[in-house]
């Protein structure tokens, strides 16, 4: 089994409004939005990057994107552990993997949260996809670290 995970943010909310925003995926729209009212005025290299990510739909418990040449990605809550972790797995992918959000308490008005992969990689694809998959679990972490949780 393969780990990647990315570095330790320090959010600026308590760990229990960081769960509830994250635990269900419906609250991921608010985010959507704001991206689409913004993405106008982002850096040129930002955006092309950001639109690398297509067709991102969601509910309560699952979401699914097409990231060009990956392909479709589609990813269910399978474990939510108030107020700590959410655990994913993949139901769709090309890869399969396991994906999960850790937030701990460091005061009673601050957390933080580190993302984890974990997939099954022969050495050839590790290799092809480790450094994509660092870059990736990095940037998800800068979008979640970015996000208003209250």
């Amino acid at each position: 089994m393969t780990t990647f995970e990315s570095t330790i943010r320090q959010i600026p909310y308590p760990q229990q409004s960081v769960y509830n925003k994250l635990s269900d995926l419906n609250n991921l729209q608010a985010l959507k939005d704001r991206y689409e009212q913004m993405k106008d005025n982002m850096p040129e290299e930002q955006r092309r990057q950001a639109e690398k990510i297509q067709d991102l739909t969601f509910d309560s418990d699952s979401l699914a994107v097409n990231v060009p040449p990956v392909g479709n990605i589609r990813l269910r809550i399978v474990d939510r552990d108030e107020p700590k972790c959410i655990k994913f797995e993949t139901e769709q992918s090309p890869i399969p993997f396991n994906f999960w959000i850790q937030m701990l308490p460091v005061t009673t008005t601050t957390s933080k949260m580190k993302l984890t992969i974990k997939a099954e990689l022969n050495m050839f694809i590790k290799q092809m996809v480790k450094k994509p998959l660092t870059e990736g679990i990095e940037k998800i972490a800068d979008v979640l670290q970015m996000i208003q949780y209250e």
